[in-house]
């Protein structure tokens, strides 16, 4: 390891301890790095490499969704979500929980925040749930895994970060390879979360006592929402338009959607809409730009090369080292945020996998499945965070229940890892790849 390596390292990981903003520890690092090289005009090479890192067109598909995003969020479409899932499966025994399942899938993928989905959701199935019998830390951990489902399933915004940063990877391959993962990860979670019902007689408690609405009426008021996943799929897959130009869609029709057909957007309500999509898109910018600076850093000190090698030799088994590639992002994501450690850690483990012959799209999918694990694991696992303050519960007294839904998420992870066709099958169908 050259000593602009460890200087690039010691500042990054002690600035993470300090709890500084992951964006300023990726940019102070680098800068450090490049001055260590000594290049007098690091300030130059930092600025530059920021700016191109953003100048990207496929980049400016994420402020659009993020602003599509909060608009469906604040559009009433949650409860309307809710009205059709449980009319899909609420009468199935331990309905409810698969509601709460069904309904994070659908919201998660259409509003593309899975912390979104956990507070939106959550707000109203978690006392709902603990009314029929359900334990509260069951429904807050079940919550916070199934809205994770949302990121596999597009349109996705880690997904388009992802390409970006890949290079050369189509965005509506990646699209539709997080389709099936996402279904199958959020079966997986239905089919725990029914053994667990079982076993705690909450199965029992809240059979034949949900209040269900009629199928028709559900599905007429949910469908405007479930339309906006059809119109952008449908219209990137139609070579209608491209994913960027989806993105500006998706805001006209969200608009459309919860200022006239819902109504539940007043107009004075837009500028506080607008700064918080800003606010969002901001810190994700941020991100990508001082990422791709580090990345030229670890480029220009052949790092990926380096890992490439070192795992290589250590051995020639493929499932070996993508076991060990799962086990390092697995442990990366409890204390990194999904975009930082996708930003960061794409560049270094992409090569690995191109040489044992993995696919640039399959192993998108697997990455982000992976991280999504993250999501609900302390230290800085947002959605558990997030699902514990709405569920009002402690992390210690939700990790317990949470360990049968990681069994889960991480089924669903091997099964993206080592069968190809998962992800792969469905854009190869649709001529994507």
């Amino acid at each position: 390891m050259s000593i602009e390596v460890l200087i690039l390292l010691v500042i990054f990981v002690g600035l993470l301890v300090l709890n500084v903003p992951v964006a300023v520890c990726i940019g102070l690092a680098a800068t450090a790095t490049i001055l260590s090289l000594g290049d007098g005009s690091a300030g130059y090479v930092m600025a530059q490499r920021t700016s191109a890192g953003i100048a990207s067109f496929p980049l400016l598909a994420i402020p659009f969704f993020v602003l599509a995003g909060v608009l469906m969020g604040e559009g009433g479409m949650s409860r309307r979500l809710t009205n059709f899932a449980a009319a899909m499966v609420g009468r199935l025994p331990g309905g409810l929980a698969y509601v709460n399942t069904l309904t994070c899938m659908m919201f998660g993928a259409v509003s593309g925040s899975a912390a979104a989905a956990v507070s939106s959701i959550g707000g109203s199935l978690i006392p709902e749930m603990e009314r029929k019998g359900y334990k509260r830390e069951f429904a807050v951990a079940l919550t916070a895994t199934s809205a994770t489902t949302g990121l596999l399933i597009p349109p996705s915004n880690i997904m388009i970060v992802f390409a970006v940063v890949a290079g050369n990877v189509s965005v509506a391959a990646l699209f539709m390879a997080g389709v099936i993962p996402g279904i199958v990860t959020g079966l997986l979670i239905m089919a725990v979360s029914l053994m667990l019902s079982m076993r705690s007689g909450a199965l029992q408690a809240d059979a034949g006592e949900i209040e269900l609405p009629p199928f028709g009426r559900s599905l007429g008021g949910a469908l405007p929402s479930l339309l906006l996943i059809i119109i952008v799929l449908g219209g990137i897959l139609g070579g209608v338009f491209s994913a960027t130009e989806a993105s500006a869609i998706a805001v006209a029709y969200a608009f459309i959607l919860g200022v006239v057909i819902y109504r539940e957007i007043p107009l004075s309500h837009l500028p506080e809409i607008l700064l918080r999509a800003a606010k969002t898109t901001a810190v994700v910018m941020l991100l990508v730009g001082a990422s791709q600076a580090m990345s030229w850093v670890l480029a220009y000190e052949r790092v990926p090369d380096l890992v490439s090698s070192a795992m290589i030799g250590l051995s020639d088994n493929p499932i070996v080292i993508l076991l060990l590639i799962n086990v390092l992002l697995l442990i990366v994501g409890t204390f990194m945020d999904m975009t930082p450690a996708v930003l960061i850690f794409t560049p270094i483990f992409l090569p690995v996998v191109m040489k044992l012959g993995m696919d640039p799209v399959q192993f998108g999918i697997v990455l982000i499945a992976n991280l999504c694990i993250g999501l609900c694991t302390p230290p800085v696992g947002a959605c558990m965070f997030v699902s514990c303050s709405v569920g009002r519960t402690s992390i210690s007294r939700v990790i317990a229940p949470m360990i049968p839904f990681f069994f889960a998420m991480l089924a669903a992870l091997l099964l993206v890892t080592y069968w190809p066709a998962l992800s792969t099958a469905l854009p190869r169908w649709l001529g994507l790849m």
